[in-house]
């Protein structure tokens, strides 16, 4: 590998053959040395599952200029893991999880495989940044996701990322308002399982849901930016302590 150009990981959850990450590949070529080290298949929902079950494998199946690409048998962080563990011969300069299809706004994040594999790029403290288009069709239009993810990967390369924070990055369908700084909306998904029954008349039970939104007239969280046609960019922290609950939890006496 090039000790030059700056080199970049990019990993998803939708599988290696989805067509966001093709196209992501295809807007960033030129920034870098690329690495692509992606699930062999869909891990939507996965978060920051990791494989202790089975044996992880994985094989290179492309090779391009500027662009190397292996497919594993792991979830997302799989990928992250064993990518900086065992295949590349040094830190990346960047890590990308997407593009995804379907959001990873509000508190999706704490689902997200998309978003896991980013965070486990921030643990290794390197700059990262998941995105992800708000269109779940598997012939979606990425050009758009496609251009601010180009964006802000130079931005990120040129100015670094405050260590333990990274990007969550979401982009409505169609040519988007413009790009703006968000929070988290607070909300919960409800009505999330939709009951059938299999052949044999045993109840079955598919995920489904709708978004419960908390804050709909917050302007500064991330569905109300996607809702008005904007793309959010949510930083994210990888340290989830309540430090102004520590105060109030000491006078517990619980030593």
């Amino acid at each position: 590998m090039s000790k030059e150009k700056p080199l970049i990981l990019i990993t998803n959850d939708d599988g290696y053959q989805a067509k966001g990450i093709v196209s992501l590949v295809e807007a960033l070529k030129d920034l870098g040395e690329i690495v692509v080290f992606a699930p062999d298949w869909h891990r939507s929902g996965m978060s920051s599952a990791i494989t202790t079950s089975q044996a992880l494998r994985y094989q290179q199946y492309n090779k391009e200029e500027n662009a190397t690409y292996y497919v594993c048998n792991g979830t997302p962080v799989d990928c992250v893991k064993l990518a900086l563990n065992e295949v590349l011969d040094r830190q990346p300069n960047l890590v990308i999880s997407g593009i995804n299809h379907g959001s990873n706004a509000g508190i999706s994040v704490i689902y997200s495989g998309t978003m896991g594999a980013a965070i486990e790029g921030c643990i290794f403290k390197i700059p990262s940044f998941g995105i992800s288009l708000c269109d779940y069709t598997s012939d979606a239009d990425f050009t758009h996701s496609a251009k601010i993810a180009r964006l802000i990967a130079e931005k990120v390369l040129a100015k670094g990322l405050p260590q333990g924070v990274c990007l969550n990055v979401n982009v409505p369908t169609g040519e988007p308002k413009g790009i703006k700084i968000t929070s988290q909306t607070q909300g919960k998904w409800v009505n999330e399982y939709q009951k059938g029954q299999d052949g044999a008349g045993r109840d079955v039970y598919w995920i489904t849901g709708n978004f419960e939104n908390w804050e709909i007239d917050n302007d500064n969280s991330d569905e109300w930016a996607l809702t008005n046609g904007y793309a959010a960019v949510v930083p994210v922290k990888i340290d989830m302590t309540a430090y102004d609950f520590i105060p109030e939890l000491k006078k517990w006496n619980l030593a």
